[in-house]
């Protein structure tokens, strides 16, 4: 399923033993553009640091109930290291995050999740993907803070980031769903994470490989509709671009190994 950055904000976190909190932002990487933390907004009941939920913790989403179901109790989550507010995330706090649950980590191969393009969930499978590279630390950027950059295609400006589009199965964000309105009044259009060519975070700009002219002759992209993926191949053959779906038979061969 497809779902929008904003509608997760907000959403009642759901543990298994209570209410955590509510979702506050997400946290993704610049590398894979891929959702790694839900920020858990817990209100008094852990007011001194931040909680962060990996998807592996997430179980389902309730779009109807505007809830996330969280396979963790409590006391597994008042008991996992803190992450002081003021504090970027490291690599050093990532490995004991993800040590303290046992979960492996996504950065230990070449894939989207380590050494699998998605989520294995199949704890008897951890075992090639439990040791990581510790060099380096985290690019994690927040959805909140990167909304509103401006886009920019070969030939200049077409708009800003208005919210982004997620694929609820491997965390990955699809697409930016971008706002042309200072540029081309009242559409707004898609564009694949997997067409950026650059990113400015100084600039708060977004340069994709794609011209302005294709851009504006692009399908529209309507928020009240559904995406469906009959509209997703419409526009990867507007652009005469491959979709992200193509590699599943691939990922498939790499689950099933």
């Amino acid at each position: 399923m497809l779902i929008k950055a904003k509608e997760l904000n907000g959403c009642k976190l759901e543990g298994t033993d209570g209410v955590i909190g509510s979702v506050k932002e997400l946290y993704f990487d610049d590398l894979h553009w891929t959702i790694r933390y839900l920020v858990a907004d817990t209100g008094n009941w852990i007011s001194d640091r931040r909680v962060l939920l990996s998807p592996y913790a997430v179980d389902a989403i309730n779009k109807k109930k505007n809830s996330i179901s969280i396979k963790l109790t409590k006391k597994q989550i008042e008991q996992s290291p803190p992450l002081e507010s003021d504090k970027p995330v490291s690599r050093q706090y990532e490995e004991s995050y993800y040590g303290y649950y046992g979960w492996p980590m996504y950065w230990g191969g070449p894939f989207m999740w380590g050494y699998y393009p998605d989520i294995v969930r199949d704890p008897t499978r951890w075992k090639k993907t439990i040791s990581g590279d510790k060099k380096g630390d985290p690019n994690l950027r927040s959805t909140i803070a990167v909304d509103s950059y401006g886009v920019h295609a070969q030939d200049g400006e077409i708009g800003h980031v208005e919210d982004f589009i997620i694929d609820d199965v491997t965390w990955a964000i699809r697409y930016l769903i971008v706002d042309t309105r200072n540029w081309w009044p009242g559409k707004k259009v898609l564009v694949s994470t997997k067409w950026i060519k650059d990113v400015s975070w100084g600039e708060s700009k977004i340069f994709v490989k794609l011209s302005r002219e294709k851009i504006k002759e692009s399908p529209e992209y309507s928020p009240e509709l559904l995406l469906t993926r009959e509209f997703e191949e419409k526009m990867h053959k507007h652009y005469k671009m491959p979709g992200y779906w193509l590699d599943e038979k691939e990922a498939e061969k790499h689950k099933n190994k």
